[in-house]
């Protein structure tokens, strides 16, 4: 079963700020899931379980950086054009068949292997076939090459023996690639999390079914579906609860059995009819993180024995926000990775704004590009935590630090796109 550090949330105090919550979070998360072998296809998206090392050089062989021809840099005149017979050919996968000689060129093709001479290294220079011309079976070579153009060396990329891929690391294409550049057919990677997932409230209905008076469809679990499936967790979707404390109570236990994290969205705040608190607290802790921020409460984390759980707030955009500054780090951690705070980017923004001193503020915004060709950050109209059109305008959020209580137009401030969800 999965484990956590103890008292991993036990956090206390009154309206933490957020770099501090992040920061005890981040130390008290540790992986919580075994590892496994995966084929390369299979790879990206997953986190790696062990440090990749190469077992050869890559590129493995000196070979050519262009097609042309490979010939010794002795062989060549410093001050006037050489003619040399061309005597060969080699192309990528199709090795000289026999050792290179002084005094010939060799036709040669990008990611040809440069061929070894008898008793020595081979030819160490080639002429690129645009700054030669032929003459019958002869090529002739303009003076003024270096030695060694052209031509890249074993190993030029990657080192046999090099650490190329780090444990925690979660893999994108190009790592992928990487891998398999030096023979790599599997990686070790952190099992998927297995997250559940459910939403709660009497007013919350499933898209598609007869919606009565003062219902709403459920946006927030599917959105978290989402969010939660680009991370590379294994999902299991609990539906809607219904807001009975021996129902919650009950689902809760349940999925704990067979899960590492549990996550909700609503029936977490203080209200009569919210039994989150009081089911999590009969099966274990909850320890509200009573953050200075805006939008995002109530947000609830804690743990049903040993097992994590989050309570995201009910209003959609609040969802967005909080996941991703507050969950997607957890969930990160908990499934391996080293990596796992969203990064921002410094913009200036294209409006005035106040904001109450003290919390820390998530306004949704557009980048838009201004006649000069600078890029701004451009807030939606409006700013309720409900407004779910905001999100679908918005690039990202710019992050308000608890000190600002204004923004005027031009200021800088950091900017965190959606892509970070990923």
């Amino acid at each position: 079963m999965a484990q956590l550090k103890d008292d991993c949330f036990a956090f206390g105090g009154e309206l933490m700020r957020t770099d501090e919550a992040i920061r005890i979070l981040k130390e008290r998360t540790v992986a919580i899931v075994g590892s496994e072998t995966v084929d390369l296809k299979g790879a990206p998206g997953r986190i790696l379980a062990g440090d990749l090392i190469a077992g050869l050089n890559v590129p493995p062989h000196d070979n050519a950086a262009v097609d042309g021809y490979a010939v010794y840099f002795d062989d060549l005149n410093a001050k006037r054009a050489t003619t040399l017979p061309v005597t060969g050919r080699t192309a990528a996968g199709h090795a000289l068949e026999r050792p290179a000689r002084r005094g010939e060129a060799l036709r040669i093709f990008t990611g040809g292997s440069m061929p070894t001479g008898d008793g020595d290294g081979g030819p160490d220079t080639v002429l690129m076939q645009e700054d030669c011309e032929l003459e019958g079976e002869s090529v002739v070579i303009p003076p003024g090459i270096k030695q060694g153009a052209n031509r890249r060396s074993a190993g030029e990329d990657i080192k046999a023996g090099a650490v190329i891929l780090k444990k925690g690391h979660r893999l994108r294409p190009q790592d992928v690639a990487l891998a398999a550049s030096v023979g790599a057919t599997g990686l070790e990677v952190f099992e998927r999390l297995r997250v559940a997932v459910f939403s709660t409230g009497d007013e919350i209905y499933e898209p598609g079914s007869e919606l009565p008076p003062g219902g709403i469809f459920d946006a927030n679990r599917y959105a978290l579906f989402g969010l939660l499936e680009t991370l590379g967790v294994a999902v299991t979707d609990l539906g809607i609860l219904e807001d009975r404390f021996e129902s919650v109570r009950a689902a809760l236990a349940e999925a704990a059995e067979s899960h590492d994290l549990l996550i909700t969205s609503g029936g977490a705040s203080t209200g009569d009819e919210d039994h989150i608190k009081a089911a999590v607290q009969a099966l274990g802790r909850l320890h509200f993180w009573r953050l200075a921020i805006r939008p995002g409460r109530p947000l609830a984390l804690g743990q049903i024995g040993t097992v994590p759980f989050i309570g995201l707030p009910g209003n959609p955009v609040a969802v967005m926000v909080t996941f991703l500054r507050f969950a997607r780090p957890l969930i990160l951690g908990l499934s391996g990775a080293t990596e796992t705070e969203p990064r921002s980017y410094r913009v200036p923004v294209d409006f005035d704004y106040k904001k109450k001193a003290g919390r820390r503020e998530w306004l949704r915004a557009k980048l838009v590009t201004g006649p000069g060709g600078g890029v701004s950050a451009r807030k939606y109209a409006f700013d309720g935590a409900g407004i779910l059109t905001s999100a679908v305008y918005a690039d990202g959020l710019i992050e308000l630090p608890e000190e600002m209580d204004r923004l005027s137009k031009g200021t800088i401030v950091d900017f965190l796109p959606f892509n970070e969800l990923r």
